[in-house]
Order: C-alpha cells, then structure tokens, then sequence
C-alpha cells in the first residue's frame, strides 16, 4: 500500500455516501481542472474520485460520447473536482491517483485520470506499481513519483479541496454532477439523461 499521512486518510475516510444538495454552487476556482470553453452557457462540474467504481463505469461507458458531443464543441465548460469516499483501498487509489495528476501537470491531469479509471481495479490490487506505471506513461520517474505521493504541501492541499467540496458544496457522493448549478441525483447518468438536463439548464 502507498504510504500516505495517517491524519489524511482518517479525515478523509470520514466522507461517506450520503445525500447531497440540490442546489450547489458552480464558481470556479483557481484550483480546479477544466475542460472545454469557459465561455460556454452551461457548465458542468462532475464530482469523482478515481477511486470510485461507479465513476470508472461512466467514465468507460459514457464519458467518450460526453466528451466528443459536448466538451470538444464547446458547447460545456466540463469542471472535475475530486472526491476521496469509501474507505480502504477506494481511498488510498484516489488520493494517491490524484496527487499523479497534479504532478503531471494540468496537460496530462486528464490522461493520468483516465489511466487510473482503466485500470482501477488493477490499482487496488497493486496500488503503487499500478500508480507508478501510470506516471511513468507520463513521463515521470520512479523518484518523481516517490516525491510527489509523499508531498505533504500536496497532500494537504487535496484535503483542503475534498474538505471543501464536501462542507461547502454539500457533495458526499461520487460521481455527483451539477449542471448550471442545479445538481443531478447523485450516481450514474447516462448520456441521454445527461443531455436531458443540458438541454433544460439551456432552456
């Protein structure tokens, strides 16, 4: 397993599966990872964990149709924000996944997400040569990788945004999407009740 901060993985073991809010706030922040023209009318902001296996099936089954129909026209700005839920290795996957992705830089934060979300179940059986295969496809070193799961100003600042997300936006669930502010139920969407919902925040 992946040494992380033992005060890191209790707090954030602590976030559960709990009902979330109907009404959250889309303001974007300096920190969070975007695709897609900001200046577009809709937003959507999907609140995952790379740990989560129900984020992984949409990411596998729905997340390709999104992306070419809506992301790469522009017609969404897509926001990711990143939740740790669950426990155990869910947990130590994402955090860990997450921090890979920051290091990787903003150009490949989304190619490393996607590594992880292939090979996810791979990664809770051999979380760290899974993760460190997944950087070194990247372009980082077994050294770089080392540095960067064990960065405590990094590992911190995921837990500020996982604390956030959660207090401030009300998300305890994964994946959540919020479109133009108006959150979906929490759990997998297809991409035609996607659509559904792009379509009435557009209306």
């Amino acid at each position: 397993m992946l040494r992380m901060k033992v005060a890191l993985m209790m707090a954030l073991a602590m976030f559960g599966a709990t009902a979330c809010s109907q009404n959250t706030g889309t303001a974007i922040t300096q920190d969070d990872m975007d695709l897609g023209s900001a200046q577009s009318k809709i937003t959507v902001v999907e609140y995952a964990s790379v740990g989560c296996p129900v984020c992984a099936k949409w990411q596998k089954e729905v997340y390709p149709a999104f992306k070419a129909k809506y992301i790469d026209s522009n017609k969404v700005h897509y926001v990711f924000r990143e939740m740790l839920v669950g426990g155990g290795p869910e947990v130590t996957v994402a955090a860990s996944g997450f921090l890979v992705a920051r290091c990787a830089g903003k150009d490949k934060y989304f190619a490393v997400n996607d590594a992880i979300f292939k090979n996810q179940e791979q990664a809770f059986e051999a979380p760290r040569q899974t993760l460190l295969d997944v950087a070194k496809s990247v372009g980082m070193t077994e050294d770089s990788f080392n540095k960067c799961i064990n960065d405590e100003k990094a590992i911190k600042a995921l837990d500020d945004r996982v604390t956030r997300h959660s207090r401030d936006d009300h998300i305890n669930s994964t994946p959540t999407f919020v479109i133009n502010g108006k959150s979906l139920e929490p759990g997998y969407h297809t991409l035609d009740e996607i659509d559904a919902a792009i379509k009435a925040a557009g209306a």
